[in-house]
């Protein structure tokens, strides 16, 4: 077992690893999720038809680049968030079950959903600004807009450019989105990981279910510009009353092609990460404090 700062950074180098992989379907999840907001379903145009021929659109009309619109900062957000999830859940899960049991070791499902809650949410905080600029630069188009349009250079463009027109506070734009989905989607993905007999692909499959109502909440809310939502459940009552119940599910494919493989690879990659970053621990840390990881 690496230290809490040895698993942030195998979590985080593990979680890059995947992203690269599955960035695209995450592009194309963004636009499905945002085509049609807040358009009755007689009168809204469907430009994105679904999983295959949104990555074929983009793919034609934009290239590589239309696909892996964001790269850079989706890099930094699952840094910032798997580091956090992966860095922080077995120590939280080992300190509440001490807490509780008087035994570390103990495996309590109860406190194993709390702690991938837990470690979930301070990985949506600590990375939001950067999630929030991913997303305005995935949904942006030349050619087949759909939602609000941020036209920004690049990450660094867009954070300075929000952090100029909105402050601090606009670079925290939906945050609480961010932590309702990120905690809903960490509270099983983590337990369900470790308790299914290491079964990623169960794992990914159950979290997407959770995970992705609040997903498009979270889209919407970080691609707005001005107040059209005033919060989530404002967000959450607009988009249900204006394009039906399944509109909270739009892009959920999407979400799957990505969430599957990025789930087996995130938690597959950090076990090897996590081998590697204790090698290193044990040649440069002292040994005071070897013994006690």
């Amino acid at each position: 077992m690496s230290t809490t700062f040895g698993a942030f950074i195998a979590g985080g180098i593990a979680a890059c690893g995947a992203v690269t992989v599955t960035h695209p379907f995450e592009t194309v999840k963004i636009r499905l999720q945002l085509q049609g907001e807040l358009q009755a379903k007689d009168v809204a145009v469907r430009k994105y038809k679904g999983v295959l021929h949104g990555v074929s659109v983009i793919a034609q009309n934009e290239g590589p680049r239309g696909l892996f619109r964001g790269i850079g900062s989706a890099y930094v957000y699952q840094i910032l968030l798997n580091g956090c999830r992966l860095g922080f859940y077995e120590p939280l899960r080992k300190i509440v079950t001490q807490a509780i049991f008087k035994d570390h070791n103990v495996q309590s499902l109860g406190v194993n959903i709390f702690s991938g809650a837990a470690s979930g949410v301070l990985g949506a905080m600590a990375g939001s600004p950067f999630f929030l600029v991913k997303t305005r630069l995935q949904s942006f188009s030349p050619f087949l807009p759909v939602g609000t349009q941020h036209k920004y250079k690049d990450s660094i463009d867009g954070l300075r450019q929000i952090h100029r027109g909105e402050g601090i506070k606009g670079l925290y734009r939906g945050v609480g989105a961010a932590m309702v989905r990120t905690g809903f989607g960490s509270s099983v993905q983590l337990p369900t990981y470790f308790f299914a007999k290491r079964s990623s692909t169960a794992s990914g499959f159950v979290v997407c279910c959770v995970m992705h109502p609040p997903d498009t909440i979270m889209s919407r809310m970080y691609n707005q510009t001005g107040n059209l939502y005033k919060g989530v459940f404002d967000c959450l009552y607009k988009t249900v009353k204006t394009e039906g119940l399944l509109a909270i599910y739009k892009g959920f494919f999407a979400h799957l092609a990505r969430i599957l493989p990025h789930t087996i690879l995130t938690l597959s990659l950090a076990e090897q990460t996590n081998k590697l970053v204790r090698v290193f621990e044990l040649r440069l840390l002292p040994e005071s404090i070897k013994d006690k990881v």
